[in-house]
């Protein structure tokens, strides 16, 4: 059993073929971010402000923009709406970007989470999205999300 002390990490790096302000717009603008995740969006990208993505139909994310560093570091807390082990803004985001030859390293840390389980479920989920957007970032087309129709793997 984890106790409510325990906090597990979901870290990951890779190399995605779009200058940093491509990656940055696509973090940040709701408009461009349903290219890679979710099939709607809404935010206030500035410190303090509020963002809510449904993800998949029936989970939604919410937290707010805690550190806007264009198009350098964005840091968001993070959660989900009407869930307990994950309660929405309890857990944090931080995307790190730099250049990279033509493109952009992106660093992600997701920190806060309480327990093995919801660090499992939460690197699966990032694992997928995470390709998504370095295939929308050079302008590929991911495709429909298929976990939008349930089909999650």
């Amino acid at each position: 059993m984890t106790s409510a002390t325990d906090v597990t990490v979901v870290e990951r790096e890779l190399v995605i073929d779009a200058s940093p302000e491509t990656v940055w717009e696509l973090l940040v603008d709701p408009a461009k971010a349903t290219s890679w995740m979710g099939q709607q969006s809404w935010s206030e990208p500035r410190e303090g402000g509020l963002y809510r993505v449904e993800v998949i139909p029936g989970h939604i994310a919410r937290g707010e923009f805690v550190e806007l560093d264009a198009p350098r570091k964005l840091v968001l807390s993070w959660g989900w709406e009407g869930e307990n082990a994950v309660p929405a803004g309890s857990s944090r985001l931080e995307f790190t970007l730099t250049p990279e030859g033509e493109g952009t390293r992106l660093h992600f840390v997701h920190s806060g989470l309480p327990s093995t389980e919801s660090a499992e479920s939460h690197a699966h989920g990032w694992d997928h999205y995470l390709e998504r957007l370095a295939i929308a970032a050079p302008g590929g087309d991911p495709g429909e999300d298929p976990w939008l129709s349930g089909e999650m793997s």
